[in-house]
């Protein structure tokens, strides 16, 4: 089994350019997979790996300039859910394109999982999903709203557009990790909203601290690695991937007449030209000849 450890954290850094070759030098050497975002923000990211390595590369992170508390979660994978280590330099680590937002010091207030059922069951708060659509098509919370934002950059325009809905409300807010609700509730507070709260740890926390029979959350949540999916007590969930349109596959898409492993899914069937199915179908067929000779496509 593999660690799959989920963390961010907003703090000034200075100098993100020099963090980031010793940072992927102690992953590597560790073997340590996937993806963290430098910026002068801030830190972002997951990585997977041995219980070793990942207590290696979580140790010269929390060394880093405002990092001694970082916070992360957890989860476990039976195969290693990354191809690669990149540890990459972003303007922001989660794009939001709003320009002076400080969530290190201007966020909304934390909600422990073990108190959210409580504060989004108060006919006075208002639940707001800060996702994408294609994550919030797969699970959410009951009577949660869906901004149906194409990407984080568009829940700005949305609430511009629908903040009278929510006069003299709370509004409560939640995404997959918690790193986009410390943007969207520092936002919100920005505009004037005087009680703005947020999951803390996101989905992903809630769905590893309360039990199934107490949670208030339906379906599965969207993960970014190979899993795609995962459900109460972090289990991994029954959706694939779509390597046509990169948006997650339930078990009744896979019954669909435009799935085809590797190519489309009702999703994007329709989007395809005959260039790109060939493309996708010869991929597939590499992938498919890798896992007979017992390795693993780069493309899979």
């Amino acid at each position: 089994m593999f660690t799959v450890a989920a963390l961010y954290r907003f703090t000034r850094l200075d100098d993100p350019a020099g963090l980031r070759a010793p940072l992927a030098k102690v992953a590597c050497a560790n073997g340590v997979k996937g993806i963290l975002l430098l910026a002068r923000e801030g830190i972002n990211g997951t990585i997977a790996g041995t219980r070793e390595g990942i207590d290696a590369v979580l140790t010269h992170i929390r060394a880093l300039p405002g990092c001694a508390d970082l916070d992360w979660k957890e989860s476990a994978a039976s195969e290693m859910p990354f191809l690669r280590m990149k540890v990459r330099l972003k303007a922001e680590i989660v794009t939001m394109g709003q320009p002076g937002l400080d969530p290190a010091t201007g966020a909304g207030t934390h909600v422990d999982p073990a108190d959210w059922n409580a504060l989004i069951s108060a006919p006075d708060v208002a639940v707001i999903d800060t996702r994408n659509a294609y994550e919030t098509a797969i699970g959410s919370f009951a009577g949660a709203i869906d901004p149906e934002t194409p990407s984080f950059r568009d829940f700005p325009a949305w609430w511009q557009a629908n903040r009278a809905r929510f006069e003299g409300k709370r509004i409560a807010m939640f995404c997959t990790g918690g790193i986009r609700c410390e943007k969207s509730t520092a936002y919100l507070k920005a505009q004037g909203v005087e009680e703005v709260f947020h999951l803390k740890g996101g989905i992903l926390k809630y769905l590893e601290e309360v039990p199934r029979s107490d949670s208030r959350w339906q379906g599965e949540c969207f993960v970014f690695d190979q899993r795609v999916s995962v459900g109460h007590g972090m289990e991994q969930g029954a959706h694939t991937l779509c390597h046509g349109c990169r948006h997650p596959v339930s078990p009744a898409d896979r019954q669909h007449p435009g799935f085809e492993e590797g190519v489309s899914c009702p999703q994007c069937i329709d989007r395809l030209t005959e260039a790109d199915r060939a493309r996708y179908r010869e991929r597939q067929r590499q992938v498919d000849l890798a896992r007979v000779r017992g390795t693993r496509h780069l493309g899979a």
